[in-house]
């Protein structure tokens, strides 16, 4: 691959992550579909406390209430471990990604608790974290693809 078709791979990267925190920030703090035009003052400490909750009223919470609670948080977050060790060699090792990922979710979370925007959740994090490590994962296996096709075509 030539320099020049990196180099545009890697602009259209850094174009789609802007593009991916801007929607991002969007739901997170101010979409009026998820409850963000509601002030609120609540907070979860307690590990698997929502994560339980909603899988034992899901009758009650609906598909939808239930699909987003439990696997959005993991789908809105496996971007952020996707993009970033594309757009960064530094990025491309599990535990980095692993603190990042930690450290990108309880800003998030600490942003809404201080906004009274959403609810200050440990479930949150985890569930975002895990979606952040599995865009890693991704990554990886898309990205040994990659050079393994790439190394058999150059030889």
């Amino acid at each position: 691959m030539s320099t020049e078709s990196k180099r545009k791979i890697i602009i259209i990267s850094w174009i789609m992550f802007y593009i991916y925190i801007l929607l991002l920030s969007y739901f997170l703090f101010f979409s009026e579909r998820y409850g963000r035009d509601l002030v609120t003052e609540e907070y979860n400490l307690h590990l698997f406390r929502e994560i339980k909750r909603f899988i034992k009223y899901r009758e009650y919470i609906g598909l939808e209430g239930f699909l987003v609670n439990i696997f959005g948080n993991i789908f809105a977050f496996s971007p952020f471990g996707f993009f970033l060790p594309m757009l960064n060699k530094s990025y491309r090792k599990f535990y980095i990604i692993t603190v990042l990922s930690i450290l990108f979710s309880l800003i998030i979370e600490t942003v809404q608790l201080l906004l009274k925007v959403g609810v200050f959740d440990v479930d949150d994090i985890l569930m975002n974290s895990i979606g952040g490590i599995l865009g890693y994962l991704a990554f990886r296996i898309l990205h040994s693809l990659y050079l393994k096709f790439y190394i058999k075509k150059e030889a």
